[in-house]
């Protein structure tokens, strides 16, 4: 030590930089040991982790029919994770007859009481993993955990809760977060409230026209959109009284649900929402139109093909051109309206589908009549260049990347 002392004494002010190296060696040493020492604990855990689990899988027969008491397991906690990830995994695509089964061992070994537990009494990453694992049961009983959890002050918590509802896919786990949905208490964000209602309420979307009533403004709007996506036959009659509701994004939702229902008696209610003031309502009502099968359709789309929104008319034109029987009375009825975007946009479909043929049939018949003739020449000039922009666009877009 002593020569350690005179060497920084005749350094001088140099010393300083000398200590600074060794603190910097020392640290990077110190570093690199805590790498190779982790790296050792990790691998032997990984190969721990790798024996117990081809051994609890050995005898995984003898731990479902009870051969193997929980006590030999139960109380070593890296084989309870092992056993539970296995039941969790094993439920998910399990039938009715097996699920029952998986349940009852978890129930019997107190794994799903422990992560209860854990859900109510845990803070932070522990209590998140046990909500989501919790949801994976798909169980009632573990709903009022998960609920409790909504209410947590971590967003990232109330998250976590929200996704172990949606993975239950119960009609009650909507329950909890409807009521709190309308009452303004839920904090969660909202792609991730869409994705559990959806997940709860497929089922059962009827619950959702009940919190319709209650909800207002953008609450409202966004439970509509997710009756949109789930609505089907049975809803028809409340559906039909969303289609005229003041609020254009609830009269979308309410058209793109009819579509589902594949319905020929919601027709009239679609073809009235096509001709809506809103764009995006008459887009909703010509994809729902598209949809359906019957003949009647095809004289809205015909209305929508010449709309002002090139949207509305392009999809119009799609739903008209894969109308295969009807297609060459079609491209006759769109000519006559005598609007060349109408023409041109049918035309493009056209292209897309294969069925040209029809449009060089219709040239050779309307040779005698020069106003129909220029017209389809017209288009099919102006459909080639807005092909060749689209295929530029696209394989420009693909040599970026």
């Amino acid at each position: 030590m002593g020569f350690i002392s005179r060497l920084f004494l005749q350094l001088g002010p140099a010393s300083v930089v000398f200590k600074a190296i060794l603190l910097s060696l020392a640290g990077i040493f110190l570093l690199i040991g805590f790498i190779v020492l982790r790296r050792w604990y990790r691998g032997r855990f990984l190969m721990r982790l790798s024996q117990r689990t081809y051994m609890i899988r050995a005898r995984w027969n003898d731990i479902m029919s009870g051969e193997l008491p929980c006590s030999v397991w139960r109380l070593k906690r890296l084989d309870c994770t092992i056993v539970e990830a296995i039941l969790l995994d094993k439920i998910e695509p399990a039938n009715p007859e097996e699920t029952t089964k998986l349940l009852k061992l978890l129930r019997e070994s107190g794994l799903l009481e422990m992560r209860i537990l854990e859900a109510r009494y845990l803070r932070g990453w522990s209590q998140r993993t046990a909500l989501v694992a919790l949801g994976r049961t798909r169980t009632p009983e573990v709903v009022p955990a998960l609920a409790e959890a909504l209410d947590s002050i971590s967003q990232d918590t109330r998250i976590a809760a929200a996704r172990g509802l949606a993975c239950t896919g119960l009609i009650d786990a909507a329950v909890p977060l409807l009521d709190r949905f309308v009452s303004g208490q839920l904090r969660i964000p909202e792609p991730v409230l869409k994705n559990a209602l959806a997940a709860c309420c497929r089922k059962q979307p009827n619950i959702l026209l009940n919190y319709l009533s209650q909800a207002k403004g953008a609450d409202r709007e966004l439970l509509a959109r997710v009756l949109g996506e789930l609505a089907g036959p049975e809803s028809i009659d409340d559906l039909l009284m969303l289609s005229v509701d003041s609020s254009p994004e609830i009269r979308a939702s309410a058209a793109r649900a009819l579509g589902h229902t594949r319905s020929s008696t919601t027709l009239s209610t679609l073809a009235a929402l096509a001709a809506d003031s809103e764009w995006f309502v008459r887009l909703r009502a010509v994809v729902s139109l598209g949809l359906l099968e019957h003949p009647g359709r095809i004289k809205p789309l015909l209305r929508a093909v010449c709309d002002p929104n090139r949207n509305v008319r392009q999809r119009a034109a799609w739903s008209l051109a894969r109308a295969e029987r009807h297609l060459h009375d079609i491209l006759e009825q769109v000519i006559q309206t005598k609007d060349k975007y109408a023409l041109q946009a049918f035309i493009s479909e056209l292209e897309r589908s294969g069925a040209m043929d029809n449009v060089a049939r219709l040239l050779e018949l309307h040779q005698s009549d020069p106003t129909a003739k220029a017209l389809l020449m017209e288009a099919l000039t102006d459909g080639k260049k807005y092909l060749e922009k689209a295929a530029l666009a696209s394989s420009a877009a693909a040599g970026g990347h």
